[in-house]
């Protein structure tokens, strides 16, 4: 269990981003809710960073190699990545970057069934994943593959969905499309030339490839094969405890000869469309009742005790969460109403806005309340 402190951030992060609109399968809150990212950050540099922050977090960093620096993603971000793939329970999922495992470990959560495959080419970074999900008893759910993540894994053809964590170009794309599932396979990534890249919602029908462009956004380039060439010279393979591919470990891959495909960002199918697993269902929608659900299951598979002191502390802890999330709301309502607007229907749709969150908070914690005074008697 976290502690209070850490526990109470995670809490404030998870609503922010729900109410800013960045969070919006409640799997997913449960989800960032169950899964610790303290586990997921080396000890030796847990206290230089700051968690629960809507921000990227470092996990690793060469003070040799200052280019290999890296980063988990930042909450936003990772909700953006993992609803945009809309996962289903059996979805089949591969991984390009490792990211420290953090990023698996969420999607595992959203496709318990199905199988995660992550492909790293830093050694280094992949042995830190291993360990990690080591660690959150994800070893038979999540396998990592040191190779050159360009290449995909076409050996496992097809998959369901594919996941780029790192800054791509668009003609290199093309490997991954093919690997794609032809029945709505989606792929989700950073796209771009420069240092700024575009998010970008891939949808395969057969042979036919669909695109979203979303938000603009800035990422580090997806290391490649740069990374592979060099663990010849400072890593021993026994040492690894992770699968390499040697085939392809000590030589750059031409992928040239892939064929070039067409991406269709003039259709309007990825939004007339509403993909599983939204389209049959809004249960996955985040109301006040399943945040309250999941609250009641995180507790019961974090604390399992049957001491009424420590359910009642865990649920205080929402309980104060929430009394600080309400008074930020009350702030920044003051301070729209201060604004001197000339068109006041923006001023009163702000206004309305954080109104409704409140009424959502307000109801949340009025169900956990209730749920204290079983263990208060």
């Amino acid at each position: 269990m976290e502690n209070r402190k850490l526990f109470r951030s995670k809490i404030q992060l998870l609503f922010t981003l729900y109410f800013n609109g960045y969070l919006r399968d409640i799997r997913l809150f449960k989800a960032f809710l169950d899964v610790p990212l303290k586990e997921f950050i080396p000890k030796e540099i847990q206290d230089q960073v700051r968690i629960y922050n809507d921000a990227p977090v470092l996990f690793y960093f060469n003070k040799e190699r200052p280019d290999t620096l890296r980063t988990i993603s930042a909450p936003h971000m990772i909700s953006i990545m993992l609803q945009e793939l809309i996962m289903n329970d059996k979805d089949d999922l591969l991984i390009l970057g490792a990211k420290s495992g953090y990023i698996a470990a969420l999607a595992h959560k959203l496709a318990p069934n199905g199988r995660i495959v992550i492909i790293e080419a830093n050694p280094k970074i992949a042995k830190v994943t291993l360990e990690n999900l080591r660690k959150a008893d994800l070893l038979k759910k999540v396998e990592v593959i040191v190779r050159n993540p360009l290449l995909g894994f076409r050996e496992r053809y097809p998959w369901q969905k594919i996941l780029v964590t790192g800054a791509i170009k668009e003609d290199r794309i093309s490997t991954l499309l093919q690997q794609l599932d032809p029945n709505e396979g989606v792929l989700f990534a950073p796209i771009g030339e420069d240092l700024i890249q575009t998010y970008t919602q891939i949808i395969r029908y057969e042979e036919n490839f669909y695109g979203k462009k979303h938000l603009q956004v800035r990422f580090t380039p997806l290391m490649t094969q740069v990374e592979l060439d060099e663990l010849k010279l400072d890593t021993d393979f026994e040492e690894l405890d992770v699968t390499i591919d040697h085939s392809r470990a000590d030589k750059f891959i031409d992928i040239s000869y892939v064929k070039n495909i067409t991406v269709n960002y003039e259709s309007n199918i990825l939004n007339e469309v509403r993909l599983e697993p939204y389209s049959k269902s809004r249960s996955y929608d985040i109301k006040p009742e399943n945040i309250f659900s999941a609250f009641l299951q995180h507790k019961d598979q974090t604390i399992n005790s049957e001491n009424n002191k420590e359910n009642l502390e865990y649920l205080d802890n929402i309980i104060n969460s929430l009394e600080q999330i309400k008074a930020y709301n009350n702030y920044i309502r003051k301070e729209i109403e201060k604004r001197k607007i000339s068109d006041s229907s923006v001023i009163d749709n702000k206004i309305k806005v954080i109104d409704k969150y409140q009424l959502e908070v307000n109801s949340v914690q009025k169900r956990i309340k209730k749920e204290m005074s079983k263990f208060q008697k």
